[in-house]
């Protein structure tokens, strides 16, 4: 593997406060590639796991939580918890939860912000994350957010995240210590592949697809930057694609 995500990896280790590793931590599990790697490095981080999982009423909910499931099963987590946002879904505003907006073609070179972002979706997750942390005992919260070589969220930027960092710190009890980790924030996606190799991340166990649940489209933005993060990375995705020659589009 080459040396850049390992030299993120073990930066991110080393600054870690007091050296401390978490001795339960939770950790948010979507179901797709970033969120298994940043589970993976939880799994090697700290002494207990509990996954977090959320629906939102989005077109591939049943499968992100197949792949959830499986992905918990492969780790040995026992403590999980699957909560429902239904009324993001009523909220409406992405392409993700709104059946009136389609999911467009991966186009990899657009600015702004996709029509599959789910509007302030982010804050709701970590503020479940928070509260169940806060209940369990758990010291820190693994998000598998990626802010460069992704689709320009603005709620997986670092700042989003330092920022909610700040309402934790406010907004629970003075005992309570739980700190936000970023692990792949500032990694490519062809690293976050990388790094889930020398891992072992089950990525055949992964779902990333925004509009199929059996077979991946291999079109959506989702499936292309996925795509091209394992050819850049010089590995095959384990996952089923409709048009296998979709594996090289991007």
């Amino acid at each position: 593997m080459g040396g850049t995500d390992e030299t993120a990896y073990a930066a991110l280790k080393s600054d870690e406060p007091g050296g401390e590793q978490p001795r339960l931590a939770v950790c948010l599990v979507s179901g797709g590639m970033d969120s298994c790697v940043t589970a993976a490095i939880a799994n090697d981080e700290t002494e207990a796991l509990a996954f977090l999982h959320v629906s939102y009423g989005q077109r591939t909910e049943a499968r992100e939580r197949q792949a959830f499931e499986e992905i918990a099963g492969h780790y040995g987590v026992k403590q999980r918890l699957v909560v429902s946002l239904e009324h993001l879904a009523k909220i409406g505003g992405s392409s993700l939860t709104d059946r009136n907006i389609a999911v467009r073609s991966a186009d990899l070179a657009a600015q702004g912000i996709p029509t599959s972002y789910v509007p302030f979706r982010n804050a709701h997750l970590l503020s479940i994350a928070t509260s169940w942390a806060e209940v369990i005992g758990a010291t820190a919260i693994y998000v598998g957010a990626v802010a460069e070589d992704s689709s320009g969220y603005p709620d997986c930027r670092p700042e989003f995240y330092e920022a909610f960092q700040q309402v934790i710190k406010r907004g629970t009890k003075p005992e309570t210590n739980i700190e936000i980790k970023t692990p792949v924030i500032a990694m490519k996606k062809s690293e976050i592949v990388e790094l889930g190799q020398k891992l072992n991340a089950p990525f055949e166990l992964t779902w990333s697809c925004y509009r199929k649940s059996d077979e991946a489209c291999g079109d959506c933005d989702s499936c292309a930057l996925r795509l091209r993060a394992f050819r850049v990375a010089g590995f095959s995705d384990p996952i089923a694609y409709v048009l296998d020659s979709k594996r090289f589009a991007y």
